[in-house]
Formats: C-alpha cells, structure tokens, sequence
C-alpha cells in the first residue's frame, strides 16, 4: 500500500488534449475524492460521498453505452444534448463538478492558511460552491457536517501515513503533492465551468 496521495489517481494524471479531458482518467480520479472524503471518517458526510458516487455512475453509464461518442466530457457533453431528449449523464458530471469545486475551494483555504482548521475551511468552501444551490433542509446537513470535521493535524497526519505501516510522507512532500493536485483540479474545473457557461448546460460555481 502507499499513503494516500499515491494510492489515488491524481488529477494531474488526467490528460486534456484539443478534444477535451479525458472522460475515463477524470472519472478515476473522482474517485479519489470520495476516497478522500471517507478518510475524514465523518458520518456526517456521507450524504457527499453518496452524491458524488451517484453522480459518477450516471457519468460512467453515459461512457459505457456510448464509449465513442463519450471519449472526452467535452465529447459526452455534446452527444447528449443533441442526441436525447433527457441529459442524465450532463446533469450528473454537472453535480460532480459542483462537489468537486467545494472540495477543492475547501482543501485549497486550509492549504493557504496552516492555521486554518477543516471545519472552517469546509465551510468556507461550501459557502462559495453548493450552498447556493441547496435548499434549507440540504444546508442544515451540512452544516452538522462542517462542525463534525476531524481536527486539521489528524486528517493530515491521515493524508501522510501509510496504511501498510510504512513511513509516513514528510509534510513538505504532502504539501507539495496536494499543490499539484489542487491545481490540476482547478484547472478542469476552469475549463468544465466555462464549457457549462458557454454551452448553456448549466452553472458551476468556482
């Protein structure tokens, strides 16, 4: 095994070419974030973990049915709204792309302020992502979720160790490692965001 960082597909490993981000890499490394979210170990959450796995099956079905026409999200986007009268695969990457932006908006407060603790950085996130976009009943949830967060220290002491017993990953490397996937992440998150905007698919708040 390896510390978690390495045991997950980093978005820095999904290609972008001319045609788009590739469909199957990127949804991979989505998993690594409902990976990510378990590691917090708060039941609070999983009302997240379940919307993004959900939300990655509607993509990944889209993929398998129509694995040609599907290729890039930019690709799958396309098909599915000039080919059928319902976009469950559209709506669903929509979903995923909003949860995503709150993860990264949140991980990215806590990695600019070392003495910013996760319940403050989740919330942070939450308020310039998916609030908007809940209703009274799905923000009162995570609000409990945003209070239940583990102390920074642990889920970072989490994020470095090795599960195999191995030793953990320097904290300069860690700090590093998650740069790069934040900035791998936002930069699909810029591009989806727009090709939503342009598009007229829909809204996702950066």
């Amino acid at each position: 095994m390896a510390p978690f960082l390495e045991s997950v597909k980093s978005f820095a490993d999904v290609p972008i070419t001319a045609d788009g981000v590739d469909t199957v890499a990127f949804l991979e490394a989505s998993e690594g974030v409902v990976k990510l979210f378990k590691l917090l170990e708060n039941p609070a959450f999983t009302p997240v973990v379940s919307d993004l796995e959900g939300n990655i099956t509607k993509v990944r079905t889209r993929y398998d049915s129509h694995p040609s026409q599907s290729s890039t999200l930019e690709l799958l986007l396309f098909t599915e709204h000039t080919t059928e009268k319902k976009q469950p695969a559209s709506e669903g990457l929509m979903w995923l792309l909003r949860g995503l932006a709150f993860t990264f908006r949140a991980l990215q407060a806590a990695q600019n302020n070392v003495q910013t603790e996760l319940s403050k950085a989740f919330t942070e996130g939450y308020e310039n992502t998916l609030k908007g976009y809940h209703n009274f009943v799905v923000k009162g949830i995570f609000a409990v979720a945003m209070r239940a967060c583990p102390y920074r220290k642990t889920f970072y002491d989490k994020l470095a160790s090795d599960p195999a017993g191995g030793p953990p990953v320097p904290g300069d490397k860690l700090n590093q490692q998650l740069n790069v996937w934040l900035a791998a992440l936002e930069k699909i998150l810029v591009r989806m965001k727009k090709v939503y905007e342009e598009k007229k698919y829909g809204d996702v708040k950066l």
